[in-house]
């Protein structure tokens, strides 16, 4: 199944489930391993605002960084063509660079990849920890485009709310996977969270809303999930 690349400087919820609905966490360390590789492959390419992490399913609220805000990865240099003749054959895409040393080239991180990388990464870990082969994730990972303040509000509550919804707990503070805590604390974090903060006006603003009852099943429907 062909799916759009992820567009530069846009905001998208990305969101996945195990094949099958099988569980992609099944111990604390699972979940903390998920968010190193996931601090590897996705801040060179992602800010990121909202994540949960539930047994068999995750919720990511991310913007695609700017595309002279990502680097580039060092690439062996191609056999046969000189640079000059890799440029004049299309060779090197636009994406791509010389390196100072004039012999090999630079690739920019490409988002989707990136992603991808993350997933497979995980799902190889996780099949060797617990003996099992074949895909972990559904393919390919599923992406909504937001394009308004009000949609990145309501994907913030969803999100924050997953495991309230799915009964894992009575409020978001009490489950330990998700950006709330974040949200909350006064610790350094990656997160974009005055940015957050800041779409809520305030955080006590911010907190009152988490506690409304949300239309998640409506959001669930939409999501196809």
């Amino acid at each position: 199944m062909q799916t759009e690349p992820l567009k530069y400087g846009h905001f998208y919820h990305i969101y996945n489930r195990g094949i099958d609905s099988c569980n992609l966490f099944n111990k604390p360390d699972n979940y903390e391993h998920f968010l190193g590789l996931y601090d590897k492959y996705i801040t060179p390419v992602a800010d990121t605002y909202a994540w949960v992490l539930m047994p068999n399913h995750f919720h990511l609220l991310v913007k695609v960084k700017d595309e002279e805000e990502i680097g580039f990865i060092p690439v062996k240099p191609l056999s046969g063509f000189s640079t000059s003749e890799r440029v004049g054959k299309g060779i090197i895409s636009p994406s791509e660079v010389l390196n100072p040393d004039g012999g090999s080239i630079k690739k920019k991180y490409s988002p989707t990849n990136q992603f991808s990388h993350l997933f497979n990464s995980y799902a190889q870990a996780f099949n060797k920890r617990f003996g099992r082969t074949g895909s972990l994730f559904q393919h390919p990972f599923k992406r909504k485009l937001i394009t308004n303040e009000r949609y990145l509000k309501q994907v913030i509550l969803y999100i924050h709310n997953n495991p309230v919804h799915h009964g894992f707990c009575s409020h978001p503070i009490e489950y330990p996977w998700s950006s709330y805590l974040s949200c909350v604390s006064i610790k350094a974090t990656k997160l974009k969270r005055e940015t957050v903060l800041g779409w809520f006006d305030s955080q006590a603003n911010f907190l009152a809303m988490h506690r409304e009852k949300g239309e998640y099943e409506k959001i669930e429907r939409w999501l196809d999930i």
